[in-house]
């Protein structure tokens, strides 16, 4: 069964973007770059709503050849994964190994992690928002910049309770932390005081309670945290990213 990881650069104080819309702050350099694209290698499958995946459609073309290598690195194995993009207007994908899906169903997420030989990521947080709320999400990867922003776009979601268990930690020569986290119980919305079945059965088990280039590579971020704005979901799922 294949994991599904959400991962993010985001500020100290929880954003990967600020109030008005900028992440430059959160460009990755070579160091951590590299580091990202080992953090890629492993997937096979990235999960995008539309805005997301017309920003990083453009390594699909982008010429690399006088970029650093983790730059040339990452195109190949984002041009090697495959790629499903949640949107009700998006006609047609622009890369190879794509399709489109309309709604972003759960149920069809977990059947995909079921069949898959490979990881799963999803891309940015408002797509990661509904993966979260949904049970979905197995693994996080938080990559925090040493940059306080005040608000703006939140790196994870509100209303959620999440018991998470640290696996790893590293500190990178320009200030950024990874931290690395597996998720220990299905996550359940706070405007609910009662578990699903699922939970209750887990927790009895357990025994416990509870420029162009520039821009391209800024919104690598791990490949995720170009920073499209909030939407509502509607109840059992939703498509996000769609103007």
């Amino acid at each position: 069964m294949a994991r599904l990881i959400y991962a993010a650069i985001t500020s100290l104080d929880g954003y990967v973007a600020d109030r008005d819309g900028h992440f430059d702050w959160a460009a990755p350099d070579e160091e951590v770059h590299t580091f990202v694209n080992e953090l890629e290698r492993p997937v096979g499958t990235y999960l995008y709503g539309r805005r997301m995946y017309e920003v990083m459609v453009a390594w699909e073309t982008m010429q690399v050849a006088d970029e650093p290598p983790a730059i040339r690195d990452y195109q190949e194995i984002w041009k090697a994964s495959d790629k499903i993009v949640y949107s009700r207007t998006l006609q047609k994908a622009s890369s190879a190994r794509t399709r489109i899906e309309r709604d972003f169903d759960p149920e069809a997420v977990r059947r995909l992690k079921a069949a898959a030989e490979r990881d799963i990521s999803v891309g940015g947080p408002d797509l990661a928002t509904q993966a979260i709320k949904a049970g979905l999400v197995d693994e996080y990867h938080l990559l925090i910049a040493p940059v306080v922003v005040g608000g703006g776009t939140a790196s994870l979601p509100t209303n959620v309770h999440l018991k998470l268990e640290l696996l790893d930690e590293r500190r990178f020569t320009s200030g950024v932390v990874h931290l690395h986290y597996r998720s220990v119980l299905e996550p359940f919305t706070s405007s609910s005081s009662v578990p699903s079945a699922d939970l209750r059965r887990r927790i009895n088990a357990s025994g416990n309670p509870a420029s162009t280039t520039t821009t391209i590579r800024t919104a690598t971020m791990i490949g995720r945290a170009w920073p499209p704005p909030m939407v509502t979901t509607p109840p059992g799922g939703g498509v996000v990213d769609d103007a």
